[in-house]
């Protein structure tokens, strides 16, 4: 695993959201409904307002503004350099912003907090490139990425409960590997890795995940069968696809979805894939006439 991957197993127990965060009145972190959960009372999990971010005097985000709704799978287009992945680093932790909000909730102020503490909130980050441990069967590497004690005295006595194994049941059925449960993930082709890594960030049953050009490299048939996956979870988790293969996007946004467009670390637009296609300054900066 790289060490800035938003998926961690090697954590101890979760406590209680108050506690691992820190939350009280003096703090200004605000409140939570209840031990553990996210305050998503107004539809929104994730906001970000005039976010900016400078690296040598260049501006990666410039003053970004964006929220993602409750449920919600929101794809993200634009050039290289648009700001895509610092936008997703700033969630994740990996880069603080310079000014601006960063919330998940009404109440998390990720700008304030670890990388690992905004892991165990419930955000989960897949990269480009998969990340499995090759060494392990499939099953193993859910059973690995599941959301429990993963301190060394307690992985000595832990045993697969029958909720545990149904559960990775279910997820081998819903990425499509379970007639690979037992195969080496090394052995696994890449579109293939690539729902095994997404299958072990559902098993830390985040809020919230964020996807990084997770088609790049799949064959078409691969890069359906992702969209088809990922059209799936659908309402079980909120979800942003950074995203260049506009077939791929197009298949994820449908209709109705928003989309949105990035260009010099900003919103260019935002709306359904027809709307922002037929965007002049989309066409300009983006897509081509």
């Amino acid at each position: 695993m790289t060490a800035h991957n938003a998926l961690i197993v090697d954590l101890p127990p979760i406590p209680p959201l108050d506690e691992r965060i820190g939350l009280n009145s003096v703090a200004g972190l605000g409140h939570v409904l209840a031990p553990g959960e996210i305050d998503i009372s107004h539809g929104t999990i994730l906001y970000l307002e005039d976010v900016t971010v400078s690296f040598d005097g260049f501006r990666a985000l410039n003053k970004l503004t964006l929220s993602i709704d409750v449920g919600e799978l929101r794809c993200v287009i634009g050039p290289n350099g648009a700001g895509k992945t610092t936008m997703m680093d700033v969630i994740t932790g990996k880069t603080r912003p310079d000014a601006g909000k960063v919330f998940l909730g009404q109440t998390l102020d990720l700008a304030r907090m670890s990388e690992p503490v905004i892991a165990r909130t419930g955000i989960g980050r897949k990269f480009q490139k998969p990340t499995v441990f090759e060494n392990h069967p499939v099953w193993e590497n859910l059973e690995l990425a599941m959301k429990t004690d993963k301190r060394w005295f307690a992985s000595l006595r832990a045993r697969l409960d029958g909720q545990a194994q149904a559960r990775i049941e279910e997820t081998l059925e819903l990425i499509r590997l379970q007639h690979q449960a037992t195969r080496l993930a090394g052995e696994l082709s890449h579109g293939q890795k690539q729902r095994l890594e997404i299958g072990m960030l559902l098993m830390q049953q985040p809020s919230l995940l964020l996807l990084d050009e997770p088609a790049a490299g799949m064959t078409d048939h691969e890069t359906m069968e992702l969209a088809e996956l990922l059209n799936k979870l659908r309402g079980s988790c909120s979800m942003m696809v950074v995203e260049h293969d506009m077939e791929f996007v197009a298949a994820l946004a449908g209709v109705n979805g928003k989309v949105t467009v990035m260009a010099e670390g900003s919103v260019l637009a935002e709306g359904s894939l027809d709307d922002v296609k037929r965007d002049e300054a989309v066409i300009e900066s983006y897509l081509g006439r």
